[in-house]
């Protein structure tokens, strides 16, 4: 089994963060993110653009784990 990689650490935090964001928001319409930097600020749309690229990330890994 491999490590994961510095990226993979932060790819790993971005998406669990997304998931409790996401959790959050589903049974509290409570928004953690918006919460913390404002609605609608830069930095707001800046970790949902991350958050959204990890997940990503993270599928196409998966993907190649499970072909080897």
């Amino acid at each position: 089994m491999s490590k994961l990689s510095t990226l993979d650490w932060i790819v790993a935090v971005l998406v669990v963060v997304g998931a409790i964001n996401w959790g959050l928001v589903g049974a509290f319409d409570f928004n953690l993110v918006d919460e913390i930097f404002g609605a609608g600020a830069t930095i707001s749309d800046i970790v949902y653009i991350l958050v959204g690229l990890s997940g990503l990330y993270l599928a196409s890994v998966v993907g190649s784990l499970r072909k080897s």
